[in-house]
């Protein structure tokens, strides 16, 4: 059945073959930040902006603005907030998880939060 599983996330282009850069583009790392944004002000989040994020990721990100929710583990209550989604595509470095997690870390600190979201994953990237 693994076999079965494996073969079909292939032709369904779920997995990541290690043809697929070939189409173009390098091999990097897509990481998703999800920040909730209740304790920063957009002044706030500019400056954790300039000085957090791009001295540690200076090649370029994107910034996405939204609404979020999450359940508290403690109350068990819903909660929603504006959202800030924070892209970035990095080669795969020794250092890249120790740079995200400092990012994160710093936010947390800052803004008093219990958590930054992270997503991971590969992908082929060209520009």
């Amino acid at each position: 059945m693994r076999r079965f599983s494996v073969g079909l996330a292939l032709w369904l282009g779920l997995a990541h073959p290690a043809w697929a850069c070939d189409l173009g583009g390098v091999e990097m790392v897509r990481t998703e930040l999800l920040f909730g944004r209740t304790a920063a002000s957009d002044a706030d989040w500019a400056d954790f902006l300039a000085k957090s994020v791009t001295p540690r990721f200076p090649d370029g990100l994107t910034v996405l603005d939204g609404t979020g929710q999450w359940l508290s583990p403690r109350t068990g209550a819903i909660s929603h907030e504006a959202s800030t989604l924070l892209l970035i595509l990095a080669p795969p470095q020794a250092d890249l998880k120790q740079r995200l997690d400092a990012v994160r870390d710093d936010y947390k600190a800052r803004f008093h939060q219990q958590s930054v979201g992270l997503v991971t994953s590969v992908s082929c990237v060209d520009f």
